[in-house]
């Protein structure tokens, strides 16, 4: 089985770009009561993944729970290197599986590292219990 099988496309997913503010950011996470969201850049590229987490250290490092003073930092001021990274449309099942482990979603992206969509840990359980 291909990865493709499980995956929710763009489209049907909720992402966030990397020049978005942390407000934004913020408030998209707590109206759909999410704990990460992937990101992209304005050409559809993957960039990362940014987690409750990463706001939450942000507000710490800076000490600031200001909404207004987090309009100025970007989502890409946070996100941390290689947290979450991307697999190609021909991963194997058990690479998506082993990604799963750290990650509520496994970002997916083509072979030009445009995002196109995730396939999420309940789907990839699902997949191997009814293997």
């Amino acid at each position: 089985m291909n990865v493709i099988m499980l995956l929710k496309p763009k489209e049907t997913v909720k992402y966030i770009y990397e020049d978005s503010t942390l407000r934004q950011g913020l408030e998209k996470m707590r109206a759909h009561s999410y704990t990460a969201l992937p990101v992209i850049n304005k050409e559809g590229k993957y960039i990362g993944t940014v987690s409750e987490g990463d706001f939450l250290y942000y507000i710490l490092d800076k000490q600031s729970n200001n909404m207004r003073a987090n309009e100025k930092y970007k989502i890409s001021d946070i996100l941390r290197p290689d947290f979450n990274p991307a697999v190609k449309i021909n991963v194997s099942m058990d690479e998506v599986l082993n990604r799963a482990l750290n990650q509520n979603f496994v970002p997916v992206t083509d072979d030009f590292d445009t995002f196109i969509g995730i396939v999420t840990r309940q789907d990839i359980i699902k997949y191997f219990m009814n293997k």
